[in-house]
Order: structure tokens, then C-alpha cells, then sequence
């Protein structure tokens, strides 16, 4: 059977993809990685790129940001490929669009350089690219989040507020993933790797992702050019 791949000198150019729980870490995690492997990171950044690759204001990508369409009428259910239907009214296909300059961004990002990318459904967008990639999902127990949340937020004081701004910004990008993807949102099933981020240090998780891609891909993330 042929081994097919990259060797140690390969050019190094490989994806991280990261979907996380609200308040897990996952963001912190994402920067740790890519600093400690010296490739670029794209959360907030990645929507400005979109916005200015489509011609259209950062305000509208961040208004629209992990959000699925919303449909006329209320019970519709399925996945990407029905944008057309006469039941989607023009701000679901706006959003739609959104989507679609996303996913262009991150198709370019993916052929020219490595990077790790947070959320967006990244991990699907990229499923036919060649590039190597690593797909990521983190979690953690609710009282670590709520308690993540507090320390972070200078907004948010109270416990039961901080545990229903994870409730509910979970089920916001559980919704966008789910429509535009054929997989479920925060499934083991969905990717390659699924971290509680309560279980270990975010250097000690970096090691993990560090020696997976090393094993599968056969090449040392953190090598220097």
C-alpha cells in the first residue's frame, strides 16, 4: 500500500480547524496553537476578510456571524442546498451569501497558507481540499464555562446569566452547523478530535494536536522553515 503522506520536507501548509463550546476555551486554544506553531489565526479576522473580498461592511458580517437563515416559516428543516425555495426570504439568502464569502476565504486561506480557523463550519468548507487538515472540537462541563465566562466578561456578573449566554449562543451555532452541513454539531463523530478543555492545560493540548499531526500527516507542525 502506498503511503501517500507529506514527509518531513514537504511544504509545510496544513489547516487546524476549531468548533468549540461557548466559554471552553476553544478561541484561547486556537491563538495558543497557532502561536506556538508560528501559523496565522483567523476568528474575527476571517469575517473581515470575507466582508471586504464580497464588498460589504464588517457590521453585516458580524451581525450574521454563525447564524443560519431564518426561513419563512418556522418549522422547515434541512441541510445545505435548498437556498432557492420559495420560502426563504431575502435576508436568508443574505445570509446565505455570507456564508458562501466565508467559504471562499477559507478555501484561499486553506491553498496558500497554514493557519488554524475557529469556527464557521470550517471543518466541512474544507472537506474536499487537500491540504492536510486537523478538525477540533472542545468542551468542557457547564460550571467551567460559567466560571471561564465570569473571569472574561466584564459585562456579565451573575452565574445564571453567564450559564444562559452559553445556552444560548450553543444553540445558535449548533443550528448554523447543523444546516449547513450534512453532520451534528459537536458530535465526536463530526471530527477528528474532541478536547475537554478541563482536563488538561492548553500547552498540554497543544501537544496532543502537535503529535496527531505528526502521526497522521507525518511532518512536525512546529518545525520552523
Amino acid at each position: 500500500m502506498t503511503d501517500n503522506r507529506p514527509s518531513d520536507k514537504s511544504p509545510r501548509r496544513f489547516v487546524i480547524t476549531i468548533g468549540r463550546q461557548f466559554g471552553s476555551g476553544g478561541r484561547e486554544l486556537g491563538r495558543k496553537i497557532a502561536e506556538r506553531f508560528g501559523i496565522e489565526y483567523y476568528d474575527k479576522k476571517l469575517l473581515w476578510k470575507a466582508a471586504s473580498r464580497a464588498g460589504m461592511s464588517r457590521e453585516i458580517f458580524e451581525k450574521n456571524d454563525e447564524r443560519m437563515p431564518r426561513l419563512i416559516g418556522s418549522s422547515v428543516g434541512f441541510s445545505m442546498g435548498y437556498g432557492q425555495l420559495p420560502w426563504y426570504n431575502g435576508e436568508a439568502m443574505m445570509t446565505d451569501s455570507i456564508y458562501n464569502a466565508l467559504a471562499d476565504v477559507m478555501d484561499h486561506l486553506a491553498d496558500t497558507t497554514p493557519c488554524v480557523i475557529v469556527g464557521r463550519s470550517a471543518d466541512h468548507v474544507l472537506r474536499d481540499n487537500s491540504v492536510p487538515r486537523v478538525s477540533l472540537f472542545v468542551h468542557a462541563p457547564m460550571e467551567t464555562r460559567v466560571s471561564r465566562i465570569l473571569a472574561r466578561s466584564e459585562d456579565i456578573k451573575q452565574k445564571n446569566a453567564a450559564r444562559s449566554l452559553a445556552e444560548k449562543t450553543d444553540k445558535m451555532r449548533a443550528a448554523y452547523y447543523n444546516f449547513y452541513t450534512d453532520k451534528k454539531w459537536g458530535d465526536a463523530a463530526s471530527y477528528d478530535l474532541t478536547l475537554d478543555s478541563s482536563m488538561l492545560s492548553m500547552d498540554d493540548i497543544c501537544d496532543i494536536v502537535a503529535l496527531y499531526i505528526r502521526k497522521r500527516y507525518g511532518f512536525d507542525p512546529e518545525a520552523k522553515q
